[in-house]
Parts: structure tokens; sequence; C-alpha cells
């Protein structure tokens, strides 16, 4: 974002007259008809032709100030700054007092960037006339290109001492002010010097500015849209709007200012950057990728490009692509946490565990408080049945996010299967504190319940997980087993039938519905699921001779 006061408000150097009064014909030499020949030429529009004879002078052996000084000037026209401050420092050199020879070259440093030297150049001149605006005004804009806004603003308060108006000065004072933080008064002075003047563009372009780095997008949004009805293909302006749409995530005008952008700059990273993250987040994929691909390619040691290039590639599928982005940040930056724990997720999901243990294993060695990572450790030591070593990493992730249901849940599963009853009972219980209808801690919970032979605590919870929706046949047929046990046959029955609603073949609910039955002295219908359950399952023959079990 441009933030610099406009310079060059000083135009080119001043013309200086050539030298004395004039000559007779008798008395002009090769460097006089050398001149003369040049403002003819520059008189009929021939600027280059105009400062070749005046480079011919110089090579014949012509160096007279008056020939450097109309070379700088030249050359100062046709934008060859570099060239023509080398003119006026050789002019200076040849004639150190030489009227607006030190101006002129102050002008041109400035214009090649070289803010140090030209704030030099400025200062000399004031010292021989204190109150040359234009050598005030060069002043502070220099030394706001220095970074030296505390220094500047001074200089340019005497430069609208003598002009009140001057639209330049005007601008230089209100950034210095920007500068030094004092974005209330800034933003004042800009909106005062654009009631003087409401087409000053550089003004606008630092409001945008200020607006964005002080976060306050409503007056990012007047000055963007105002730039932008002045200038409709105005860079600055589209950029401000980029800012306010990410800022109230409307994330589609974001893609589309940001698609803007990079027409008006195709090989600008930060655009290309700024328009995959956009379009990533409106689930346009394919385009996020592309952009971000570009991206890596003007910038290929962008570490965040090269990981948002992977995550996007993954959720399209692509997952070797999204793997080389990866291990390309990786190679860049060893411990990117994001890098290691995306590659890790998809070495999982590709069925290769044991890296993916590795890298996660690496990461939480560089980034200890990366709960997700000691997660998917724990995760995967429950899977192979190391439990000690689950339960250890499910400590840590619920230690690092105790609000986190899953973690509990997964750390009450390793503790019960260590045999640790009364630890995996507190975690379900610390999963349901925070998530109520939490199927899997109820189901742990549940389950420890059955373990302990507290069928009434079993039952209630049971219940409780056919109230929060959950209606698998195996539910159905553990509830009603658990009825059945505590002598609540009707309920019993209801719920055998819902488990065999759900899947028809379940023998243990037919064995288990006879038996319900026959307690109801319901003995024909009894024989009937009996039959059916053996013919599913013979081995649960036994069961017709032993009642519920």
């Amino acid at each position: 974002m441009k933030d610099k006061a406009k310079n060059g408000s000083q135009g080119a150097p001043r013309a200086v007259r050539a030298g004395g009064e004039d000559l007779a014909d008798d008395a002009v030499g090769p460097a006089e008809r050398a001149l003369a020949k040049s403002v003819a030429l520059h008189l009929a529009g021939r600027a280059r032709e105009a400062l070749a004879e005046l480079d011919q002078a110089v090579h014949d052996g012509q160096p007279t100030p008056a020939i450097f000084a109309a070379r700088g000037y030249l050359q100062f026209e046709l934008e060859l700054y570099e060239e023509a401050a080398a003119s006026y420092a050789r002019l200076l050199e040849l004639a150190p007092g030489y009227p607006g020879g030190a101006f002129n070259l102050a002008v041109c440093l400035e214009k090649t960037g070289r803010w140090e030297e030209a704030a030099r150049r400025f200062r000399e001149v004031l010292e021989g006339e204190p109150q040359h605006a234009d050598a005030l005004l060069g002043l502070g804009v220099s030394l706001i290109q220095l970074g030296r806004a505390e220094e500047a603003l001074p200089v340019l308060e005497r430069c609208l001492e003598q002009d009140p108006a001057r639209e330049p000065a005007l601008v230089g004072r209100a950034l210095a002010t920007q500068m030094l933080g004092r974005a209330p008064e800034a933003v004042e002075l800009y909106r005062k010097l654009l009631e003087r003047y409401p087409g000053c563009e550089e003004a606008m372009v630092n409001l945008i500015a200020l607006g964005i780095a002080e976060k306050d997008f409503a007056l990012v949004r007047e000055f963007a849209e105002r730039l932008l009805e002045l200038r409709p293909f105005s860079e600055p302006a589209i950029e401000g709007l980029a800012a306010c749409a990410f800022a109230s995530g409307d994330y589609d005008a974001a893609a589309k200012y940001c698609a803007r952008l990079v027409e008006l700059a195709p090989e600008d990273f930060h655009r290309r950057y700024n328009l995959g993250v956009a379009s990533q987040r409106v689930g346009h994929l394919e385009q996020a990728a592309k952009a971000y691909a570009e991206a890596v390619r003007l910038k290929p040691d962008s570490v965040e490009a090269l990981v948002n290039l992977g995550v996007v590639l993954h959720e399209l599928g692509e997952k070797k692509r999204a793997a080389d982005a990866y291990q390309r940040a990786l190679k860049l930056d060893s411990h990117q946490p994001a890098a290691l724990f995306n590659l890790s997720l998809l070495l999982e999901e590709q069925g290769q565990r044991f890296e993916a243990e590795q890298h996660y294993e690496a990461l939480v060695g560089a980034h200890p408080d990366w709960e997700s990572a000691w997660f998917r450790i724990g995760y995967l030591r429950l899977e192979r049945a190391d439990y000690a070593g689950a339960a250890e990493a499910l400590e840590t992730a619920v230690r690092l996010k105790p609000d986190w249901p899953e973690a509990q849940v997964n750390f009450g599963l390793a503790l019960w299967r260590m045999g640790d009853r009364d630890r995996a009972m507190r975690a379900f219980e610390a999963a349901l504190e925070k998530a109520p209808d939490c199927v899997e801690a109820l189901r742990g919970l549940a389950a420890l319940a059955i373990e302990a032979g507290d069928h009434a605590r079993a039952l209630k919870l049971h219940t409780w997980l056919i109230d929060c929706g959950e209606r698998s046949p195996e539910l159905f047929y553990n509830t009603g087993l658990l009825l059945h046990k505590t002598g609540q046959l009707d309920d019993a029955v209801k719920l055998y039938r819902e488990a065999l609603a759900s899947r028809p073949d379940f023998a243990e609910a037919l064995l288990n519905l006879g038996h319900a039955l026959k307690e109801q002295g319901r003995l024909e219908e009894a024989r009937t699921y009996w039959s059916r359950a053996v013919e599913t399952k013979p081995e649960l023959a036994a069961g017709y001779f032993e009642g519920a079990s």
C-alpha cells in the first residue's frame, strides 16, 4: 500500500542563465556555439538531439558550467535522473556557487530515491536561503522517506507558513502526523485537505493505509469507494475494499477484489496468495490451488503458501501433490507445525500409521503444546493396543485442552483398557460435563456399569442414549436385556422388537425375545422366535434351555 507523500513537488530544476552579458560574434567560442545550437534544437522540440549536442561539447573538452547546467536540465526533462544528478554534481565542482545548482541536484537526488543525499543538499540550499519554500518541501519529503517524521513535521510547518494552501506540504504534514502514531489528528488533517482539494489521490491513499493499520474499516471503505469513483482501476482502492471484505468475512467479495488485483499485477506474490486465501474460504478449491501454485512459483521459499497449497490439494483428493507441498515446506522449515500435522494426517489416511505417529511425535517434540497432535498420537496408540502410551498422550491432550470431550472419551477408553475403571469413569464424566449428549461417553459409562453389575445405572445410561437420538439395533437390544434382567418384561419385549425392526436377523435379540415372551406366558409365540434364532445362529440353541442371558 502506497503510504509516502507525493514527491516531485519542486518540478523540474529551475532554469538558470547560461552566462554573463551577450557576447560579440568574434568572442563566441565552441562551448557557446554548442549551447546556442542545443537551445535551437530544444525550441524545435528535439530534446534528445539538443542533449547530444551538449554531450559532444563535453566530449570535445568544453566542460563549462553553463554546458553542465543545460545538460542537467535536459537530462531531467528526459527523466534521466541519475545522469542529471551527475551533471549537476559536476557543475558544482566547477562552480560551487552556481545559481540553482545545489537545489537542482537535490531534486535529482530526490527523484532517484537517494533521500539522505537529497536531504543534505536541501539543507545546504536552506543555509543560504532559509525561506526557500521548495527546498523546505523537498527536505520535509526526504525526511519522511527516511522515516524521520519528527524532524519532517516542523520543516513542513515552515513551508506552510509561507503558503498555507500548498497541497504537497499539506499531504506531507498529515503523513508525518500519521507516522508519529497520531491517527485521529492525521485523519482530521487529511479531511481538511480533501475539503480544499477533493481530488487529492495521495490523501485518499494514505487514509486507506491508515484505516487498515488502525482496523477502522469504515474509514477504509469510505475513501476506497471515493478513490475508485475517481480512478476505477486504482490499486490502493481495490486493496482497501479487499481488506474490508476480509475483515467482515465476506470472502466472495474478497475473492473478486483479489482477482482484479491479480489482473492488474499478475506477478505479485501477495496478490496471488490472498486470492488463494479468499478462494479457499469460499470453497473454490481449484481456484485456490491455482492461486497458491502461482504464489509458490513467484516465491518458492514461502512456507505459508506451500502449506496452504498442500491443504487445498489434500481436500481435493490430490494426495501425492499435497504430500509434495508439505514436504517442500518442511525442507524449508523442518519444525513447521501445520506442515508436520497435515502430512501426518495424510500418512494416517493412507494407512501409514507408523510413519504418521513418528511425524506427530516430531511435531510435539518441537511444539509440545500442540494438543491435536497429542490427541492423534493417543488415538493411534489406542488403535494398536498400546493403552499405557495412549493414556499418556491423551492425558497431555486433556491437560492442554480440558474442555475437549473427544479427548476425554479416548482417555477414558485407554484407562478402561488398562483396568483403571475409577479414572476411566472420571474421564467419561468429564466429557459429559462439557457435552451432555456425548454418546461415546455415555456408552463408556454404561459399559463400566454393566461390568460392575450395576444394572440400574446401566439401564439409566442406555435410556439416556436413546433419548439422545441413538437408534442402533445393538443399543435397543442391550437396553432390552437390562430391562429383562430387572424384571421389566413389557418394556424389554418392546426394545427387543425395536432391535429386530432395524435388524431382523439379530439372533441374540430373537432368542431373548423368546425368553421374555415365555416368561409372560406366551409360549407358542416364544417358540417362533427361538426357531428363528436357531436358524440364524445355530450355536445359540443352548440358550433355549438357559433363559435370558
